[in-house]
């Protein structure tokens, strides 16, 4: 039993707070449901879900296992049959991961090939097999027998008799009023060696002499034109056609493939008798004697027996006597199936053409305006009031965050002093939840933008981050993310990115020197854990000061001894470092040390707590934002809360640069403004792509009384954080298009809810300039998409109906990308066989109609967009170069479906190919990442200043005359366990608190400093702004008034009392609150947190606790020009700068 260890999470943690009193009020409140339309239940993941924690940490990795024997393991099995493990393990493919990839690549590779047959047989083979040449008709040419007259027909080609001239024994005159158009062949002389149809064949019906003594042909010979124009027959080259019911109304007429025989000379031939042993008598004469309602159809019987069907040729060139004027079932069949084809398609493509110009011209103007003033004066829930499901107390009757208040009510309905409409939303049994006026927020959504970067150089950087910076959004309500992922140094850089990133910041020294702090990352084994250091300050320039954030992920210590890329995880794991961490706070759920280091410094930052975020704008670190994309993004997420994602149009910067950006010039275009365009129109755009898209942290529901998650909603979250991926399809999800599947992610958790594309907000990005570079690009983006596509295709309950439905949409667009090879070939077979041989009818031109409208149809649509005539340039660079990519990028992808790379896309310093990131060995080491919420780690915090306090008092005493106290702390010491590892009660008596060591260094309450900036700006009623010139003779000469006794003392609601003069009737807010060791304020352990005076220090009781009280906030403006640490309204000043 000494050497059983027990997990410290199993231990509980002695506290010497009260509970919650029982009353009548203490009820479980805000329970989940799965009834409310908002949160539905969530569908199956389409990645399996990873072990717990506690699971994953007593047990290895997982090694490479082939998967489990599914249909369609089983397939891929089957069709590679004849390439065992032997023969691959001799290839060099030893892992049976490895090899079971392979087998599933060529097994898609089988099927796609099969639909490119499928395709190219109903285009092109469907029509030869079905109606082949000599069937082809044109019922429009036909001249019907008995509907001219005047006409008599000779072989199936009708003759003029008007200018006839009549012999002594043959009137045509007599034989047109008779039948006008009948058959008069056996009139004129001919032998049977005239027919060369018919030598070498035995029947009689090929030996027989056409012209005897019992069967005259009075009229010249049949082969020559002079004997046509003696007796005055003018040819019309109109043929003759027949009707069913006529053919069987004339005696001895038969059909064989739509031609019509005339077998009259032969049956008087032979005087009614059969010809023995003679199989092709024996034949036509139980075709005659059937009954002749059914047309005397013999074509069937002829073509199953070989011996008969050789007989064919030479009955249709000797007995031929005109056609069936409708067309063959055989060509009805080849025309159904084109003109469905062009209906579908045709149909879909001026759809999407219509479409997209309806949402350009009427509905995309509409979402990037500003919002009206209507939509800003209505209340809703606050965003302090945690969504259902989160985990409060059951003493929590308001539902509201802890670090808001807890239970305390932020407003008591009716109060003295409460605005009017400031009332509250009933949610559940009598509770009522706390409301705000949006005016109060205002059309300028707390936008936080995420740049992400992994080997960028200091220009591209520098654009990013200034083009976001400069755009028209207020910098109070924007807050730059910055993500470097890894020490990673680019090829041809002389720093690493994160030396270029933090080089760029003006760090807030109230942080100090960041250190490491622990994260669960997308990695496994010992690459499950991570560790970032965040730098907080601004970003200058051009007189814009941009609250800034900057995370550097550095790895632990082991990782940055031994690999040569520590802390890199991938773009994903820095896109969950901010969903996490939202998460976690939307929900008030467990924290990682990272995450709580994140939340302190944007509050201090900001002036607002975290949960005021409402919408996360993801930047590529090469891209550019137009100034006024950024606010169009917001007013698109303000005008309509069911959108949960928006993406703006990307242009490319370097067009001109090389062929290959030429090339690609056109097809950004199209693709956003046709197909995107389109898709918004259902709400339904599959894919946003991550260079510049804006996702919603959070909507509130059409009831507006609760919080409705999005992309930080915990299913999304999990899936997305996937890092044990087994199968191809897995692989081709997670490892190549992050994008595309965090979007395929949303839409199938919220199908209801709307993805769209902007065209108002604009990006420009660097393309790969190099064709290696591209194909590496594309071949990512092209296996992502299949397999995107394959799981949204199932997605039932998209928008819109049948053909009309976003699902159809997806299904072709599936389909599309797959037999983009053999429709690039049968467009150029299309284009040199019309031009040989030009169509003769409508149904030969469909395949053409089809290509004018896919290729012209973008053509105007240019014209109507954009009114720029140079895209029509671009254009035609863009249809030369359809070969590379309709035929050159799709077979490289389809082949790679196994290569999960990324290839030559991002090349460090040093490095070869890419072989991944986030592969660690042996146990997982996420379960050492410590995770307490919110409350844990403030009290940790909290005691952790009172022992500093206390250490450094102890000190000064010891040194009584060479000790001057600053402002940073003294070094942190050694943690060592308390009585309880986990406990925090037992660390109040220690020495040390366990968790020290995980909680920064640096107290952004330090009275050296102001107060943080305000988060949110009230004008009571008769106040006034003062106007730029007042404002700087201000700041310049400073003032002596105090704070205005009506100032409110809550750090999200108070305004300045320099910018508002004090109004008697100004309403009163409840204050924001955070932990306090104190317990006895009836707040059960929460003291207010606010822009006014903060409560004493818990060691120093009695001392002065802000800036306001000792009166160093007077003038502190007019030290800005000979101090660093100076602040103004979004922190420290520029020394250099003009404010």
């Amino acid at each position: 039993m000494a050497n059983v260890r027990y997990n410290q999470a199993d231990i509980p943690i002695p506290t010497t707070h009260p509970g919650p009193r029982p009353g009548p009020s203490a009820t479980i409140r805000r329970a989940k449901t799965l009834t409310r339309p908002e949160r539905g239940v969530a569908p199956p993941p389409l990645i399996a879900p990873q072990q717990s924690l506690i699971t994953s940490a007593a047990v290895a990795a997982p090694d490479a296992s082939p998967s489990s024997l599914t249909p369609w393991v089983l397939f891929s099995w089957l069709v590679t049959f004849w390439a065992p493990g032997i023969v691959l393990s001799s290839l060099g493919m030893r892992d049976k991961q490895v090899q079971q990839a392979w087998r599933e690549k060529i097994a898609l590779v089988f099927i796609i090939c099969c639909l490119c047959a499928v395709i190219g047989f109903a285009t092109v083979g469907l029509q030869q097999v079905f109606c082949p040449q000599q069937s082809v008709v044109d019922p429009s040419r036909f001249l019907s027998l008995g509907a001219t007259p005047g006409t008599l027909s000779v072989q199936g080609t009708v003759f003029n008799i008007s200018n006839s001239k009549p012999t002594s024994s043959v009137n045509f005159f007599t034989l047109a009023s008779e039948m006008s158009g009948q058959d008069i062949t056996y009139l004129f002389t001919r032998s049977a060696s005239d027919f060369p149809a018919c030598h070498g064949l035995s029947y009689k019906i090929a030996t027989d002499a056409p012209c005897t003594s019992s069967a005259s042909c009075p009229l010249g010979n049949l082969n020559s034109s002079s004997a046509f124009s003696t007796l005055g027959l003018v040819n019309t080259n109109r043929p003759i056609g027949y009707g069913w019911d006529q053919v069987g109304s004339i005696g001895n007429y038969i059909v064989i493939d739509g031609n019509v025989l005339n077998l009259n000379p032969y049956i008087s031939a032979h005087n009614q008798t059969a010809v023995a042993n003679d199989l092709v008598d024996a034949a036509l004469r139980s075709v005659l004697a059937q009954d002749s309602k059914g047309g005397r159809d013999a074509t069937r019987l002829f073509v199953n027996n070989a011996a008969l069907k050789s007989a064919i040729p030479c009955l249709k060139q000797r007995y031929v006597a005109g056609h069936i004027d409708k067309i063959t079932p055989g060509c009805f069949v080849s025309n159904l199936v084109l003109y469905a084809g062009l209906i579908v398609i045709l149909g879909l493509v001026l759809v999407r053409f219509v479409m997209a110009i309806i949402f350009s011209w009427f509905l995309s103007g509409r979402l990037a305006g500003n919002p009206d003033s209507r939509s800003l004066d209505r209340h809703a829930i606050s965003p302090a009031v945690l969504p259902e499901g989160a985990n409060v107390s059951v003493d929590n009757r308001l539902g509201t965050a802890p670090w808001a208040g807890g239970g305390r009510k932020l407003q008591k309905p009716g109060a003295k002093g409460s605005s009017m409409g400031d009332q509250s939303l009933a949610n559940g049994n009598s509770a009522m939840s706390p409301v705000l006026n949006l005016a109060r927020i205002g059309a300028e959504l707390f936008t936080i933008c995420l740049v992400t970067c992994y080997s960028e150089g200091e220009d591209s950087l520098r654009t990013t981050l200034d083009s976001i910076s400069q755009t028209t959004f207020s910098d109070e309500r924007k807050l730059l993310f910055v993500v470097a992922d890894g020490m990673i140094t680019g090829a041809g850089e002389k720093r690493s990115t994160p030396d270029i990133c933090v080089s760029l910041l003006e760090a807030d020294p109230r942080f100090g020197d960041p250190v490491p702090m622990s994260y669960i990352a997308v990695g496994t084994g010992a690459k499950a854990e991570n560790r970032a250091m965040v730098y907080a300050g601004h970003y200058t320039v051009a007189g814009r000061r941009t609250p800034t954030i900057i995370i550097v992920k550095c790895g632990t210590e082991r990782e940055a001894a031994t690999d040569k890329k520590p802390g890199n995880r991938g773009k994903r794991d820095s896109q969950l470092i901010l969903m996490n961490f939202f998460s976690h706070v939307t929900y008030n759920d467990r924290m990682t040390p990272l995450d709580f280091d994140l939340f302190r410094k944007i509050h201090i930052l900001m002036g607002v707590t975290p949960d005021f975020f409402e919408v996360c704008l993801m930047v590529d670190a090469d891209t550019k934002v137009f100034p006024g994309s950024l606010k169009a993004l917001v007013n698109c997420m303000h005008h309509d809360p069911m959108i949960m994602g928006v993406c703006g149009e990307t242009r490319i910067a370097n067009k001109r640069q090389s062929w290959v950006t030429t090339i690609q010039v056109f097809e950004y275009f199209i693709s956003h403004h046709m197909a995107k365009a389109f898709e918004s129109v259902f709400g339904g755009v599959t894919c946003l792509p991550g260079c510049f898209s804006m996702f919603r942290i959070k909507a509130r529901k059409s009831s507006g009384d609760d919080w409705v998650p999005l992309i930080v909603k915990p299913e999304i979250v999990k899936e997305y954080s996937q890092s044990v991926v087994t199968t191809l399809h897995e692989k081709n999800l997670l490892l190549l298009g992050e994008d595309r599947f965090l979007t395929t992610l949303l839409l199938r958790t919220f199908p209801n809810r709307k993805m769209i594309f902007l065209p108002q907000a604009r990006c420009r990005t660097v393309v790969p300039d190099t064709f290696n570079v591209l194909l590496s690009q594309r071949r990512r983006w092209i296996n992502s998409t299949i397999h995107n596509l394959m799981e949204l295709v199932l997605v039932r309950n998209l928008c819109g109906t049948f053909c009309f439905s976003m699902q159809f949409v997806v299904f072709m667009d599936l389909l599309g990308t797959v037999v983009l090879p053999i429709a690039i070939v049968l467009t150029y077979i299309l284009i040199v066989k019309s031009a040989l041989n030009p169509p003769h009818s409508f149904s030969e031109a469909i395949p053409l109609v089809l290509l004018i409208a896919v290729l012209g149809l973008p053509s105007i649509l240019i014209m109507l967009t954009t009114r720029k005539v140079e895209y029509v340039a671009w254009m035609f660079i863009y249809l030369l170069a359809l070969p590379i990519w309709n035929m050159i990028l799709p077979i490289y992808a389809f082949w790679h479906f196994d290569d999960f790379s990324w290839g030559e896309t991002r090349k460090v310093e040093g490095e070869g190919k890419d072989t991944g990131h986030g592969e660690g060995k042996g146990i997982s080491a996420a379960a050492s990442v410590p995770l307490r919420r919110w409350e844990d780690w403030e009290r940790s915090r909290l005691r952790k200043i009172k022992r500093e306090e206390k250490r450094r008092r102890e000190f000064a005493r010891a040194h009584p005359g060479g000790f001057v106290a600053g402002d940073e702390y003294l070094s942190v010491r050694s943690a060592v366990e308390s009585t309880y590892d986990g406990s925090d009660a037992a660390s109040v008596t220690s020495s040390e608190d366990h968790w020290g060591a995980n909680i920064g260094g640096y107290n952004e309450n330090n009275m050296q400093y102001p107060p943080p900036p305000v988060g949110l700006h009230s004008l009571p009623s008769g106040g006034k702004l003062i106007g730029e010139d007042d404002l700087e003779a201000m700041l310049e000469s400073g003032w002596d008034e105090g704070p205005s006794p009506s100032a409110s003392t809550d750090a999200l609601h108070a305004a300045p009392s320099h910018l508002v003069p004090p109004t008697p009737g100004a309403p009163t807010h409840a204050p924001r609150y955070q932990l306090s060791d104190g317990g006895d304020g009836g707040g059960g352990g929460y003291a207010p947190l606010g822009r006014g005076p903060r409560p004493p220090s818990p060691s120093t009781p009695g001392a002065k606790t802000s800036a306001l009280e000792d009166g160093s906030w007077k003038g502190h403006m007019k030290k800005r020009s000979g101090e660093r640490r100076d602040y103004g309204p979004l922190g420290p000043l520029d020394p250099g700068a003009k404010f």
